[in-house]
């Protein structure tokens, strides 16, 4: 008659049962981490192509923007893709002959779109989508267009207009003048039509404002020469962030700019550290819950170990914030392309999906569209 086990042993037996239970989950949930994956664009789309910005409204609807066949059939062609949910799809642009690229896509619904380009002259063009077709819209009077923003039901043109920066807001019939803060604008988060925060820069470096609905209160947000922000993020009046560029200009071999981010708590405006040495942040979007979600760190850098060679090796691209950190995340390796050059992020509303479009380096110093997606 064989010995019946201890109770030691089969305590002992249970343990190492429950231990390796527990490794394989973890193991599992490891391995099924989410993570940014690379999504094609339609075979249409012509090499030499490139995605300047992104909107959407649901997991089966966003829009993304920019130029294709640049540099082969010069300037190019704009070009608009559009996400069904299932793959990006070329959009149809019928009566849209001048060649060029589209810069900046927003709007208040999925059937009012506007997007903003620029022909081969160098002049402005704005189109308007009215939920079936993308027509020829004609852009305000002597304004160079640069960006369109929409939110809370507005929607504004950033821009610029004898030297200085211009501001117009779509009133339901044309385009109406507003005033601008000192300084430059390069973003906008637009809450309601009385509480907007700008982004930009003034005389002595980065700069937001935020507007009542009758003027502009600006403050100033680094005071670093050549310093801006250019996106920015309006959670609640006691968290706002902003993010760009430090503007220094000199240290290591090819003289990188280091990333600038900093939030609002209500009172007073705070730098926040970010993991990377140098690389500029170009956008900053919402999670599900409308708190800060990600923000994107174009051509990101870190310093390497002390004594390595090269002295500074590749950042982070995506940054995740949980409301206490940031977690370091990549963009995945693309067989036959480079790294992104841009990273503009478009949230999907109510969800943990985001996406993120650009330019990637190509063979023989050509570039690519770039379409990533997270969730």
């Amino acid at each position: 008659m064989a010995p019946r086990p201890t109770l030691a042993r089969r305590l002992l037996v249970a343990a190492l049962a429950v231990a390796m239970t527990v490794v394989a989950v973890l193991t599992a949930a490891a391995a099924e981490a989410p993570s940014w994956q690379h999504v094609p664009v339609p075979a249409q789309v012509r090499p030499q192509s490139g995605l300047n910005e992104a909107a959407a409204f649901g997991p089966d609807r966003a829009w993304a923007v920019g130029a294709d066949a640049v540099g082969r059939e010069a300037p190019g062609f704009p070009l608009v893709l559009r996400w069904d949910g299932t793959a990006w799809q070329r959009q149809s642009l019928p009566g849209i002959r001048w060649q060029g690229e589209l810069l900046s896509i927003a709007g208040t619904s999925p059937a009012t779109l506007w997007a903003v380009g620029r022909d081969s002259a160098g002049g402005s063009r704005l189109l308007r989508f009215d939920g079936k077709s993308w027509r020829d819209s004609r852009p305000p009077a002597g304004v160079r267009l640069d960006k369109v923003v929409a939110g809370g039901g507005e929607t504004w043109l950033i821009g610029g207009r004898d030297g200085g920066a211009a501001l117009l807001r779509w009133d339901g019939r044309a385009w109406q003048d507003l005033p601008v803060p000192p300084g430059a604008v390069y973003g906008l988060h637009i809450k309601a039509a009385d509480d907007v925060w700008a982004a930009g820069a003034a005389n002595d470096g980065a700069a937001v404002a935020h507007w009542d609905g009758k003027a502009w209160q600006q403050t100033q947000v680094d005071g670093f020469p050549r310093s801006a922000v250019g996106s920015i993020l309006a959670v609640s009046p006691t968290e706002v962030w902003a993010g760009g560029t430090g503007g220094f200009v000199g240290g290591p071999p090819g003289k990188p700019i280091p990333p600038l981010l900093v939030r609002f708590d209500g009172q007073s405006w705070n730098r926040v550290r970010i993991p990377a040495d140098f690389g500029g942040i170009t956008s900053l979007v919402p999670g599900a819950s409308g708190e800060l979600g990600w923000i994107a760190v174009a051509r990101s850098l870190k310093w390497g170990p002390p004594g390595s060679t090269p002295p500074l090796i590749p950042g982070p691209d995506f940054l995740a914030w949980n409301g206490q950190s940031f977690a370091e995340h990549s963009e995945p390796v693309v067989a036959g392309e480079g790294d992104s050059s841009s990273l503009r992020l478009a949230a999907v509303p109510g969800t943990a999906t985001v996406w993120s479009v650009g330019r990637a380096g190509g063979p023989e110093g050509t570039f690519a569209p770039r379409i990533l997606r997270f969730g």
